[in-house]
């Protein structure tokens, strides 16, 4: 199955499409009303407005530095995961997009990096849990929050991976506890992003990683916009080898172009690469 990840609505009903992505919240902060014939989309952690209203709901390392898009190695502002008002509002999200379409999909989910969070929230939330292991109380939060969000969703719950699969990076990286997680999520989806998809060994490779790695299945996501169509088709050819479905990311229209093609050359005998190659 090909599905579409997009912020304009109408993409969503485009016949090519199995199934449709709807950003209902994305990392800026910009907010939508959820719909009805789409899997509604909600950026948890990355949020650029409330970090901007209310500074001190973003995550800070152990000198104080803050997770803002405006530093290295971030390209959105984070809110620490311990926050439990920020975490309200968010459950109120996710019941709207669950009253719409009963499936739902969690983005954005875990700390921002390893070093991150040591704000007063934080310390005072480890140093009165049960936990001696920083690790171990950072998974706690994400897996519990991820298991709250789950009880409001009556449908398929579907969250995003950043794509490292190699073994305990997302649990160091982000306290994500795939293990754990795979309890409550019914799908997940790693995007595996390029502008180009010149080249597919690296992409072959990442998602063969998430096999290995996961019980619980797993789609892909690709960029869509600007690439190639040929690129294209012949990245969508590797990732469903190992997904199991292929989504589009935010150029619905080369995403289109690109099955349209592959089906007509399909029938015509065309073949664009070996799909176990680059």
């Amino acid at each position: 199955m090909y599905g579409v990840v997009t912020r304009n609505e109408e993409e969503v009903q485009w016949e090519e499409f199995d199934r449709g992505f709807y950003e209902v919240k994305d990392v800026t902060g910009r907010s939508v009303e959820p719909i009805a014939d789409a899997v509604n989309m909600v950026s948890c952690f990355g949020d650029n407005a409330a970090a901007d209203a209310d500074p001190s709901l973003v995550p800070v390392d152990d000198l104080g530095r803050p997770a803002t898009r405006d530093r290295t190695y971030f390209d959105w502002a984070y809110i620490c995961p311990s926050r439990e008002d920020y975490r309200e509002g968010l459950l109120e999200i996710v019941d709207d997009c669950a009253a719409a379409n009963g499936d739902v999909r969690l983005d954005d989910i875990g700390f921002p990096r390893e070093e991150y969070c040591r704000c007063g929230v934080c310390e005072r939330n480890f140093e009165e849990s049960e936990y001696d292991d920083r690790l171990e109380w950072r998974a706690s939060v994400i897996t519990e929050f991820v298991a709250e969000a789950v009880e409001h969703v009556p449908g398929r719950v579907y969250m995003t991976l950043y794509p490292d699969p190699y073994p305990g990076h997302l649990y160091e990286r982000a306290g994500i506890d795939l293990e754990a997680l795979e309890e409550h999520v019914d799908e997940f989806v790693v995007p595996l992003y390029d502008t180009a998809y010149e080249t597919t060994y690296w992409l072959e490779t990442i998602a063969k990683g998430f096999e290995s790695a996961l019980e619980t299945p797993f789609s892909i996501e690709l960029y869509a916009v600007d690439v190639d169509v040929d690129n294209l088709i012949h990245a969508t050819e590797v990732a469903e080898n190992y997904g199991t479905d292929v989504f589009f990311g935010y150029e619905a229209s080369n995403a289109r172009a690109a099955l349209r093609r592959r089906r007509a050359d399909e029938r015509d005998g065309v073949t664009h690469g070996d799909p176990d190659g680059d």
